[in-house]
């Protein structure tokens, strides 16, 4: 993008009157004025300099300002583009509306109401132009931080618990049981500190436009069953019984590993929150282009207040107060199923179980 000393007004208009006014009025302003007058001279004079604004008239030979206004937003979506037009309408301002212009202005027009207009466009272009910095610097701002976890914490925590690993192990000498408990309690800690980070840097990796460049045919039911395989051992321990329903397979394309942490984790939670003797059902059903996955638990369930709430990142509900975990996991599986243009909602009561509703857009299989 083009940096001005002065904001950049370019007007294109085929009255060479038109023009010179706006020369006239806007440079005293402390604006600096290109102009043309015709559309294709107009477009390409657009993309040479982004201006801060543009003023564009509607009725003119060769490419209208209706055809040059969606040219533009198809190059620069951030574009503040004005109509001026002696041919307003409501229909004509709502037209240039939905095509991106920022705002319209009649002919004939005086010279005050051309420079407040003037005045309000770069304003406007000014305030996009400063929050698309900040989204960078943001973005920069995200990826030093997650190369800081991983090099400079995760690291050094990974050697501490192996340090507490061979201490516990008695290796380097006999404790007694009030050690044994100390550095327990420790090394724990130690281990949810890693699981916050593993988290952390799950859910800042989930990029949408990274998804879909690595999408494959999945089918669905085959990964679930891959899912309640790994984590049936864990369900018997806890007395819990998974089940899957479908009627049919389902083929989508999906990115396969994030797909699966996804899913993992919804059917990880019905095991974790529910009780010896509960059910985590898990229900595929197809609905005309969608695939829908429920994860059905007859745990503790999320109190209505927590709703709302449960896919913030670090939001933890009372329920999870019985788990030890990092308050991501949910916002991760909300990231995944978003990145897959899928959605995911609940439902649930206390005491009486959780289900987790996935929709994903249907495929088939090439």
């Amino acid at each position: 993008m083009a940096h001005h000393t002065s904001p950049s007004i370019l007007v294109v208009d085929d009255e060479t009157a038109i023009c010179q006014s706006c020369s006239e009025v806007l440079e005293p302003e402390g604006y600096a004025v290109t102009v043309c007058n015709c559309g294709e001279t107009g477009l390409q004079t657009y993309l040479e300099m982004i201006p801060d604004i543009a003023f564009i008239d509607i009725k003119m030979p060769g490419m209208s300002g209706m055809e040059l206004l969606e040219r533009i937003r198809d190059h620069d979506k951030n574009a503040v583009l004005i109509v001026i037009t002696g041919f307003v309408s409501i229909e004509s301002a709502v037209s240039s509306m939905k095509l991106g212009a920022f705002d319209f202005l009649p002919k004939p027009f005086t010279p005050n109401e051309l420079r407040i207009i003037a005045a309000r466009g770069t304003k406007h272009r000014r305030a996009v132009q400063e929050a698309m910095r900040l989204r960078l610097e943001k973005e920069r701002m995200k990826e030093t931080f997650v190369s800081m976890v991983s090099h400079q914490l995760k690291g050094p925590l990974a050697v501490v618990q192996q340090y507490f690993d061979v201490v516990l192990g008695e290796m380097i000498g006999t404790l007694n049981e009030d050690q044994k408990n100390t550095l327990s309690r420790c090394r724990v800690r130690i281990h949810e500190l890693l699981h916050l980070i593993d988290s952390w840097l799950a859910y800042s990796r989930i990029d949408p436009s990274i998804l879909q460049k690595e999408y494959a045919d999945v089918d669905v039911i085959a990964m679930l069953h891959e899912i309640i395989s790994f984590l049936d051992p864990t369900a018997k321990a806890q007395g819990v019984t998974i089940t899957v329903q479908a009627d049919r397979s389902a083929v989508i394309m999906a990115h396969r590993d994030f797909l699966r942490e996804a899913l993992t984790n919804l059917v990880s939670n019905g095991i974790s929150y529910n009780h010896a003797g509960g059910t985590v059902a898990v229900v595929v059903t197809e609905d005309q282009s969608f695939v829908n996955i429920e994860v059905q638990d007859t745990g503790v369930g999320i109190d209505e207040e927590s709703l709302p709430f449960i896919f913030e990142e670090f939001y933890r509900s009372n329920r999870t107060k019985l788990v030890v975990g990092s308050g991501l996991g949910l916002s991760i599986v909300k990231r995944i199923i978003d990145g897959h243009r899928g959605s995911i909602s609940v439902r649930s009561a206390v005491g009486k179980g959780t289900t987790f509703k996935v929709t994903l857009p249907l495929q088939t299989g090439k």
